[in-house]
């Protein structure tokens, strides 16, 4: 693999658990940052958190650099302190640093105290999200602030959290990137066997089972009538202990099926294919992932109306506010075949123009090397 020593491009990749992806989206998009970097003959190294009990190496995947940091402690202390420790260790390296999220961005101060070039990806508005207490909201809403400060340059990964960002520093220092997905042309179909599905039978929902994913308006609208499709969840559920769960689940008719949460990206991709519909319920955020990647199945889609998911489906949408208008944005969409057809065609021309990962990381590759010191 290149390495510095041969003047090939250096890239640095913190903020994540690391690489292969298991995580979330910042992983995802790490995975496949690094690799079509590492075609393009950048060297690029990700720092991973280790397991407790794991130990300190450096080994290679696919061409990638991978440094792990072990860190025993679990939650966010934990993170919090891997991210300091990567912090740290990151000075060795003489490359660009690409920091994704700014949860920790004090830290970058770090980088600016011993003239390292750093890029951070913002991510979304973390402290608006409802499931944060007072003390990690104000966390949040500091950190925010420290990344806009401490960072070289700033990613938004939204025109509308870049018009946030451009409120605490000079849009000059913002360039708007979106997150990426990949098209999916066929999937298995045999899959849905196992859950009693049939193709095109249901509409899915693949969200975190938060009030500001609409999970509860979503469930509600889906059970007001008698459907001829089912609706599927997906999430983790804890029926007994969790209040919202609680109240989820008994608005939910007999046609609404909580499947749990699926890991096997076999499995989630042939579900999301073979649906009628993705339901997106995320009311805060830029450009959510999972919007993304139903984009990329061709699903039409039924969204939360906000500017952030506006931008992301345009016209390839129906969109809801409330329990009362989800339930007809159902009624249209399992009754009207051309209607579901017509979203598809918006939605397929929408993803293809705009979100591509071949589009997405060739600006990335173009910003980088704006900032590259050579």
């Amino acid at each position: 693999m290149p390495s510095s020593s041969n003047k090939s491009k250096q890239l640095v990749i913190t903020g994540t658990r690391g690489i292969p992806a298991k995580h979330g989206g910042f992983e995802t998009f790490a995975e496949y940052l690094a690799l079509y970097l590492v075609k393009r003959n950048w060297e690029v190294l990700v720092y991973c958190q280790g397991e407790p009990g794991s130990e300190y190496s450096e080994t290679h995947w696919n061409g990638v650099k991978l440094i792990t940091i072990p860190e025993n402690r679990t939650g966010p202390l934990g993170t919090i302190i891997f991210d300091f420790k990567t912090t740290i260790h990151s000075l060795k390296h003489t490359g660009l640093i690409l920091t994704l999220g700014y949860n920790t961005a004090i830290f970058n101060i770090i980088y600016r105290l011993y003239g390292r070039r750093n890029l951070i990806n913002m991510d979304g508005i973390e402290w608006k999200r409802e499931k944060w207490g007072a003390i990690a909201k104000s966390w949040f809403w500091l950190n925010e602030r420290f990344g806009c400060w401490f960072g070289h340059h700033l990613i938004a990964d939204h025109p509308e959290i870049k018009n946030h960002l451009a409120t605490r520093v000079n849009e000059k220092k913002i360039t708007t990137i979106a997150y990426g997905g990949k098209q999916i042309l066929d999937a298995d179909v045999s899959v849905l066997e196992q859950f009693g599905l049939s193709q095109n039978g249901y509409a899915i929902v693949i969200a975190r089972a938060e009030p500001e994913n609409s999970i509860l308006e979503i469930v509600e609208g889906f059970s007001s009538a008698k459907r001829e499709k089912k609706l599927v969840v997906l999430g983790n559920y804890d029926f007994e202990n969790n209040e919202y769960h609680q109240k989820v689940k008994e608005a939910a008719s007999d046609d609404v099926l909580f499947l749990g949460a699926i890991y096997d990206n076999h499995l989630v991709g042939s579900l999301r294919y073979h649906s009628c519909a993705y339901v997106h319920g995320h009311q805060v955020g830029g450009t959510n992932p999972s919007l993304v990647e139903a984009m990329g199945a061709n699903n039409a889609v039924i969204a939360h109306d906000n500017k952030f998911n506006r931008w992301v489906a345009n016209s390839g949408a129906l969109y809801f506010t409330s329990s009362e208008t989800i339930a007809s944005c159902f009624t249209k969409i399992f009754s009207n075949k051309d209607l579901q057809t017509k979203l598809q065609e918006n939605i397929d021309s929408r993803f293809k123009s705009d979100f591509t990962w071949e589009k997405i990381l060739a600006e990335y590759e173009s910003l980088f090397e704006e900032w590259y010191d050579y």
